[in-house]
């Protein structure tokens, strides 16, 4: 079955909220994968020059998502899910996932039902290979930056789904929003971002860990390592804003910030 552990050796009943909770593939997730790509399930690859609709904004039946950070190894999505919505219990084969929660209320589940909570501050690390769904519990949006390792958007199969989508491929609609839209990085080859959430509660700035240690800012709430240590050994020490964390940004590397804008 999905297997659900804490970072630290043994789970702490009332740990600091920073630290991640793993959701590891376990024998059930590895078998279930198996028997749909048995049945003829495919996971596809992302065309990296040639799929340009995934630079806009992607309506879903429980809202929608767009990027907010790309280039050839990392890739960061915000997900809007309206209250009471739910993505599909899904998969990704290849990719590591985290979960971080900009706002809101909900729960992650793996195979083996076993409710995750989620809340503003919380990350969850997704293995490759493990099947987890979300969803919105709150009166208020549940509003998440989804870190996938290595990029590839399509790296997806559906298992079950509230809105008949289970065994459908990633969607091919999107909707453009006029000054929201992705721009380059000169100082950075190969890499698009946005400035800001389309409702300017939340900004994206890419600074580097001596700036992040020198000028650290009360209104940062993750700050994601961009090193390509992190795709090679599949983990990222993401750090956050919770008055517990008292880890350092390490000074050789680049970071994607997410701060609160007001």
């Amino acid at each position: 079955m999905t297997v659900i552990q804490e970072v630290s050796p043994a789970p702490v009943i009332g740990a600091p909220s920073y630290l991640p909770v793993h959701l590891d593939a376990g024998r059930a997730d590895v078998s279930k994968l198996q028997k749909l790509l048995r049945e003829g399930a495919r996971a596809f690859n992302e065309q990296f020059d040639e799929d340009t609709h995934l630079n806009a904004i992607i309506p879903k039946p429980w809202g929608y998502e767009y990027r907010a950070f790309v280039d050839d190894f990392f890739d960061l999505w915000a997900l809007h899910i309206q209250a009471g919505g739910s993505t599909s219990l899904h998969v990704h084969p290849r990719k590591l996932t985290y979960l971080l929660c900009l706002g809101g209320e909900g729960v992650t589940t793996g195979l083996d039902r076993a409710d995750v909570p989620i809340r503003e501050g919380s990350v969850l690390r997704i293995a490759p290979g493990a099947f987890h769904g979300t969803r919105s519990t709150g009166n208020e949006p549940l509003e998440l930056i989804e870190v996938e390792v290595p990029r590839n958007k399509f790296d997806l199969i559906r298992l079950q789904d509230d809105y008949n989508r289970a065994g459908t491929a990633y969607e091919s609609a999107a909707v453009e929003e006029p000054g929201h839209s992705m721009r380059n990085v000169p100082a950075y080859p190969n890499t698009r971002m946005r400035p800001r959430t389309p409702d300017g509660r939340f900004r994206f700035e890419l600074r580097t860990g001596m700036d992040i240690f020198y000028r650290p800012s009360l209104r940062d709430v993750f700050c994601i390592p961009l090193h390509i240590s992190g795709v090679v050994h599949r983990d990222l020490e993401i750090l956050t804003g919770h008055h517990a964390d008292s880890r350092r940004p390490q000074t050789d590397k680049h970071y994607l910030c997410i701060s609160k804008n007001r």
